[in-house]
């Protein structure tokens, strides 16, 4: 497959996780609505409020992920190697400059974000600035315009506001009912289905589940590609193996990563490197970083 495919395969599966996210948040809503008598009014409220989180995601998504992580413009004087680097290789993979935009945070890792090339930003640790080498920086810059180009950005941008959304609803729902004693009222336990109050708890349990391993899906399979496509930028894969290295031997989670943006970052900023099980990495963001080196050794 080449690039081009994989560039037209990325868009047409942004605009089905849109449209699979209003279905699931629309159906969430209306089996809400079905439970406490309310269906159409809230079928309605799930819509809207689907639509209006899937604009904002594709709009404002990167706004949103910088605001989350606290990252900062990055001043060309004082990131003066982070800047070059990138200059240099947006010249060398024919992309416009990104916005540049540092997190204050000794773990090292990386992250690309925006809904397309001209509206892009490469965000990096000032972890990753203290321990990477100037050859080690371009791996993993080319790895992050890697993730520009193939337009991985706009997906997995998206991916982390809306599963962020569905997440935040869940939870307001379980405190709603739990505080108000809607669960323990007598009234509602009468008149209400024992089926249906069972469907109901499944999704308030299943959906953010379910939003969460379509994001897990999404994230592990680009990394391989993004790691390949960085090696034809640089033709140095022991820039980004050793950046990998070095960044995996870090222990410490970052202190301004979230759950719902762990999947943007180069490497998993939550994982625990010292362990590694079938199912740790069945629900791992990113795939194992021994298995990425393996596959840069051999180009």
């Amino acid at each position: 497959m080449n690039p081009y495919s994989l560039i037209s395969i990325n868009k047409r599966r942004t605009f089905l996780i849109l449209f699979l996210f209003i279905v699931l948040f629309s159906g969430f809503f209306y089996l809400i609505g079905f439970y406490t008598q309310s269906a159409n009014q809230f079928l309605l409220f799930g819509l809207i409020f689907s639509l209006l989180s899937s604009f904002l995601s594709y709009f404002y998504s990167d706004k949103i992920v910088l605001l989350t992580v606290g990252a900062k413009p990055a001043d060309k004087k004082k990131y003066f190697d982070f800047y070059t680097v990138t200059e240099n290789l947006t010249l060398a993979s024919g992309l416009p400059m990104p916005k540049l935009y540092v997190i204050n945070d000794p773990s090292p890792n990386a992250f690309a974000t925006g809904r397309n090339p001209k509206n892009s930003v490469i965000c990096v640790t000032t972890g990753l600035l203290k321990v990477l080498d100037r050859s080690d920086l371009e791996g993993v810059i080319a790895h992050e315009l890697s993730h520009i180009k193939n337009y991985d950005i706009l997906l997995a941008s998206i991916v982390s506001v809306l599963v962020g959304t569905i997440a935040l609803v869940s939870e307001w729902f379980w405190r709603s009912f739990w505080w108000r004693g809607s669960l323990n009222d007598d009234n509602n336990r009468k008149s209400t289905n024992p089926v249906l109050f069972i469907l109901f708890i499944l999704a308030l349990i299943l959906v953010p589940f379910v939003a969460t391993l379509i994001q897990l899906a999404i994230s592990r399979r680009r990394e391989f590609l993004a790691d390949a496509s960085a090696v034809l930028i640089t033709r140095n894969p022991k820039g980004l193996i050793d950046a990998l290295k070095k960044i995996s031997a870090y222990h410490l989670p970052m202190r301004h990563a979230t759950t719902n943006t762990a999947h943007l970052f180069i490497i998993n900023p939550f994982s625990s490197k010292k362990f590694s099980s079938w199912l740790i990495n069945l629900f791992n963001t990113h795939p194992p970083v021994e298995e990425r080196i393996k596959m840069l050794e051999q180009m």
